[in-house]
């Protein structure tokens, strides 16, 4: 049987997970929320002392961390997974989690310029070429180290104006669910990187316009869009904190904010589950 919980109380859930799990309180590294829903996050214990060599998830290598009762797994579950048990291989072994079900809020969309809501036959070459280097992107590894996975906001003080996850109508049309987090704030507030790392592609894409994607390693990835101006270039090193460019308004938008993609093992997730619970 598969079960569904609301936001509200799979708060309560993850606070208890991460209690038993001993999370920080015994100098643990910080882990996201658990949260194990498409577009979630499932931290996912090992059973073991020994830092395993290889975790993998649907083909893809998966992060792991030594918590204070042995390691654990923590994996980005993609926002079209099923409900219901999933496989981990450690180190060639099965291992189980479940995936919950969870319905996403809908929300919808005016945008006046019909072009940027159904764009013609050359938009589509460009939109396609645009994807396919996004997509390599989500899968980088360019970078061999351990990232932090207490993330900072991009943008301070910024106003969540759209959550992640929300099943997107424009125009009364439907489209792809929202792979983000929207934070809504005047055209040239800065935005920073949320962790060090490597600028690994950049351009000004038909609906995200002006983006940034860092790669920090071991599969956590992030890409920051509709930006007014970019302050990096491909192949730069970031620190955490540091300035990458300012918000805006380009693209595909009804009005100046970032949109902030999380990726982790290759598919989006939920950038809240990253964030102090009070932030």
């Amino acid at each position: 049987m598969v079960m569904a919980l609301s936001r509200t109380g799979w708060r309560f859930a993850a606070t208890w997970v991460l209690l038993m799990l001993g999370h920080s309180a015994l100098g643990a590294p910080a882990v996201p929320q658990h949260w194990p829903i498409p577009g979630g996050v499932a931290v996912v214990p090992l059973d073991t002392a020994e830092q395993p060599q290889k975790v993998r998830y649907h083909g893809r290598d998966v992060l792991s961390v030594d918590g204070a009762d042995g390691w654990q797994a923590v994996v980005g579950i993609a926002l079209g997974a099923d409900p219901g048990q999933h496989t981990l291989t450690v180190d060639g072994r099965e291992h189980h989690f479940r995936v919950l079900s969870y319905q996403y809020e809908a929300q919808h969309l005016t945008i006046p310029e019909e072009r940027l809501v159904s764009p013609g036959e050359e938009d589509l070459k460009r939109i396609r070429a645009e994807h396919r280097r996004i997509r390599g992107a989500y899968l980088s590894d360019a970078v061999d180290r351990t990232p932090r996975l207490d993330l900072e906001i991009p943008v301070a003080d910024a106003r969540r104006s759209s959550p992640f996850g929300t099943r997107r109508f424009i125009n009364d049309q439907p489209r792809n669910p929202h792979n983000g987090l929207d934070l809504a704030a005047p055209v040239g507030t800065p935005i920073v990187a949320t962790e060090a790392g490597k600028v690994i592609e950049l351009g000004h894409f038909f609906f995200n316009g002006k983006t940034v994607l860092i790669d920090h390693g071991n599969g956590l990835v992030t890409m920051y869009c509709h930006m007014d101006r970019m302050d990096v270039e491909i192949g730069q090193e970031v620190a955490r904190g540091e300035q990458i460019g300012t918000v805006g308004a380009t693209g595909r938008v009804t009005g100046p904010h970032l949109h902030w993609t999380v990726i982790l093992n290759g598919n989006a997730v939920d950038p809240a589950l990253f964030l102090p619970q009070s932030d």
